[in-house]
């Protein structure tokens, strides 16, 4: 096994059936494609090697659990190599919204072609000191393409290490005058820090103000409670509450670094989800109209 891209597990390959299925219209607001790796190779210094999760397996999925639309997130394993996601888009276009991750070889007229295409955003790391593996990119490289971004109206797209949520949440609002903002997985905030915590209350401050969207997706990663994570429900709560209309919901398929024995499974998320946003008004807007306003064609 490679030692620097150790190879991590797959998803559950028969997830259950949701008890509720999502409204006409619903979208997948985060998930990934990796390979096959035989046509889109894995990068050099990744993170991590995962099985192959094809885009086929991924609509697939889609069906089982009733989602109309997905928008598929540029994964670690292929780097700044944004062909995968491309390749979705072509092929399932009346389906598929993307967001990527490039460096900043990449042109502003490149970009404009990905739009053309479906792509629409770039997603950025916030960490306190890089990683020793290539991922992602941090605010130096959006400041090349802010202003290209905002011609094509795409969206900044932030992955955090939480404790970056109160240092840059001056910057966040700063991008949200020219551009839709979206933090990933409710900020990575780990259940554990509780709700009183400075940096979730910045993000609800953000979400509540309407300067930031955040991804009600990953619960997996904030909890510790495999496999119904009661300790993030009130921070989901939390954030319905501040403000609904700043929210969507992905299931983060295919799952990456997740350890098998704690890989969750995709229909019992979407119960979850269910579960803890009871009222049936508010889960439209999560699950179809915020992510069709800012994806749709």
């Amino acid at each position: 096994m490679d030692i620097e891209s150790p190879r991590i597990a797959g998803p559950v390959a028969r997830p259950k059936r949701p008890n509720i299925l999502p409204p006409a219209g619903a979208w997948d607001a985060h998930f990934h494609i990796f390979g096959p790796s035989d046509k889109f190779p894995y990068t050099p210094g990744r993170g991590y090697t995962p099985p192959d999760a094809p885009a086929e397996r991924l609509i697939a999925l889609l069906d089982h659990l009733g989602f109309a639309h997905g928008l598929v997130v540029q994964g670690n394993a292929h780097g700044y190599d944004n062909r995968v996601v491309l390749d979705a888009l072509d092929r399932f276009p009346q389906r598929l919204r993307g967001i990527a991750i490039t460096d900043t070889r990449i042109t502003p007229e490149t970009l404009r072609d990905w739009h053309k295409r479906g792509m629409r955003g770039l997603r950025f790391h916030l960490f306190p000191q890089p990683p020793n593996y290539v991922r992602g990119v941090g605010l130096d490289v959006f400041a090349v393409f802010r202003k290209t971004m905002a011609d094509l109206g795409w969206a900044a797209q932030f992955f955090c290490d939480h404790r970056m949520l109160a240092p840059c949440a001056a910057a966040l609002r700063d991008i949200a005058r020219d551009m839709t903002v979206i933090v990933d997985h409710l900020g990575m905030v780990p259940a554990s820090a509780g709700m009183a915590d400075p940096n979730f209350q910045a993000l609800l401050r953000l979400v509540g103000d309407g300067h930031a969207y955040v991804k009600l997706s990953a619960v997996y990663r904030c909890s510790d409670r495999f496999p119904d994570y009661a300790d993030v429900r009130p921070l989901h709560q939390a954030l319905v509450a501040a403000n609904p209309e700043r929210l969507m919901w992905g299931t983060d398929w295919p799952h990456p670094s997740i350890p098998a024995a704690l890989m969750p499974d995709d229909g019992h998320l979407l119960d979850l989800f269910h579960d803890w946003t009871p009222d049936g008004a508010v889960r439209r807007l999560i699950l179809v109209d915020t992510p069709a306003r800012l994806f749709g064609p």
